[in-house]
């Protein structure tokens, strides 16, 4: 059976966080990474078969999850990792903090932006530093400046800090690219930190999401990557997300961060982890070709502002030419809620998230459309 993407689904009595953001007035929401698609039935089945037991108690990780990670990795990226190498996590955003916390009170970032806005609060949370390089634009193309990062090396940069697939840019790094990545690691002695939550994503046929402790294992025992099944199967308030970190020293100060500020997941995040990362179905090339035919509308609207996708379902728009003093303002008069740039640390720039029926996406565009026009 076909998955259906085009049915638009009232959340209105559901304290959604996206929707509830404009509640009572005439505003679409289009910002934060959550998509407006039903989770599919191969995850809600399970939760609901757990839920016919009556206890939600404390739980213990069942092995089985590790092995349907591990399997996962192996069927998509053949990236064979052992189970002692993964550290299970309520979410990517406390994976990134806590790698951060492994450093020295001393040490400092390096973070190409624009970035995921919680990197911004990275250096600040845990009492460090930070220095941001601006990624660059080239053709539409978003690149790591690996001349400006050498240049913000200094003795007090530990660590460097990515999305890859990028957001917001919707960038999927090339081998090429990851290769002197891992070089410049290697050459200055660093940390990497990869989010990779988005890497079911890609929407460009010609192009692939290689994991770069896989991909050039010479900086392995470097990495920590960050995996979760949250976005791709659109159940993120069932925060479950998995580190995977080759270096048993690095790995041990990972865990060793943790103290009592991260709990671990609960019984149904559990649950439906796994069934992500069991599945095998038509459900992602069945989503990717749903979110193609979207960005593809989009792209007749914003034409030349948005840069060039090719992972994610979230465009990355460029608004500098209208000049505003009220980005977020701006959009909202136009009945759009979108993401303003400056959170990402670019200015200039708007976040637009696709993933959503056809329907529900043409009222979004024709609004966009207005909100766009020069005055």
């Amino acid at each position: 059976m076909p998955y259906r993407f085009d049915q638009i689904i009232d959340r209105s009595q559901s304290h959604s966080t996206k929707w509830e953001k404009y509640a009572g007035r005439d505003i679409l929401p289009f910002w934060v990474a959550d998509m407006d698609f039903a989770a599919p039935e191969f995850i809600l089945e399970p939760l609901r078969e757990r839920l016919e037991h009556p206890m939600l108690g404390y739980t213990e990780r069942p092995a089985s999850l590790s092995e349907a990670f591990r399997s996962w990795l192996a069927h998509h990226f053949r990236w064979q990792v052992p189970t002692e190498w993964l550290v299970w996590l309520p979410g990517v955003v406390p994976g990134i903090n806590m790698a951060v916390r492994t450093l020295a009170a001393d040490s400092r970032l390096l973070i190409p932006t624009p970035i995921y806005y919680p990197f911004l609060g990275l250096a600040e949370n845990a009492g460090l530093d930070h220095r941001l390089v601006p990624l660059q634009l080239s053709d539409g193309v978003w690149k790591m400046d690996m001349d400006a990062m050498a240049q913000a090396v200094d003795a007090r940069v530990r660590m460097v800090c990515i999305a890859n697939p990028q957001n917001p840019t919707g960038r999927v790094y090339s081998l090429k690219e990851l290769e002197a990545l891992a070089e410049f690691i290697e050459r200055h002695d660093l940390i990497l930190v990869s989010d990779e939550i988005h890497c079911s994503l890609v929407l460009d046929p010609k192009v692939q999401h290689l994991p770069i402790a896989s991909a050039v294992p010479d900086i392995a025992e470097r990495t920590i990557s960050l995996f979760a099944a949250t976005k791709t199967y659109n159940i993120p308030a069932l925060g479950c997300a998995v580190a995977v970190i080759p270096n048993a020293e690095l790995r041990k100060r990972f865990i060793g961060t943790r103290a009592d500020l991260v709990a671990s997941p609960g019984p149904l995040a559990y649950i439906a982890s796994e069934a992500a990362f069991n599945d095998r179905s038509s459900w992602v090339p069945e989503l990717i070709v749903q979110l193609r035919k979207n960005l593809a509308e989009l792209r007749q609207v914003a034409g030349h502002r948005m840069s060039h996708l090719e992972a994610t379902y979230l465009a990355w728009l460029d608004i500098r030419d209208l000049q505003l003093n009220d980005v977020s303002g701006h959009f909202e008069s136009h009945g759009l809620g979108l993401s303003n740039g400056a959170q990402f640390g670019c200015e200039g720039f708007v976040r637009f998230n696709f993933a959503a029926p056809p329907d529900l996406l043409a009222q979004g565009l024709e609004r966009l459309s207005r909100a766009l026009e020069k005055k």
